[in-house]
């Protein structure tokens, strides 16, 4: 396992959720590439972008599902710089996982995700994801507000 993906699983069991890291031969840095090395829908995928407020440069963390685009216009967000990304979660864009970052972000998920009983997401790196419960991630992170970002 990639040294990466191995310090996110070790973050994520000591919040208490146990994951299996899968590393896919070939990049899932996208959605779709996530979705076809998975065999799974699209919307299964969570991606993990980190966006600043208009209003101050706060960063926000949003979990997306993959088949859905944020309307950062709407919630008052602009892309945050890749570095900017990796300095906040300590992963590189493509990626990011959906916890276990460096610091805690302020998080949007978007409700569209529980159309799934399980997602998807990346572990650390580009190759790197795994699967869990959807209701299970989002009580993982309590402080998160569930809401349509699309």
């Amino acid at each position: 396992m990639h040294p990466t993906a191995a310090r996110l699983a070790g973050r994520l069991a000591q919040r208490g959720l146990e994951i299996e890291v899968r590393t896919l031969s070939d990049s899932a840095r996208t959605a779709a590439l996530a979705a076809a090395a998975l065999n799974v829908e699209v919307g299964q995928i969570v991606k993990s972008l980190v966006f600043v407020r208009d209003e101050g440069g706060e960063p926000v963390l949003v979990l997306c599902a993959g088949d859905r685009r944020v309307d950062a216009a709407r919630l008052g967000l602009s892309p945050a710089p890749a570095d900017r990304v990796r300095e906040l979660t300590g992963f590189a864009i493509g990626g990011v996982p959906p916890l276990g970052h460096d610091a805690e972000l302020v998080t949007l998920i978007d409700a569209s995700l529980r159309r799934f009983a399980v997602v998807w997401a990346a572990a650390g790196t580009p190759h790197d994801v795994f699967a869990v419960d959807t209701e299970t991630l989002i009580r993982a992170m309590p402080a998160a507000t569930v809401t349509l970002v699309s």
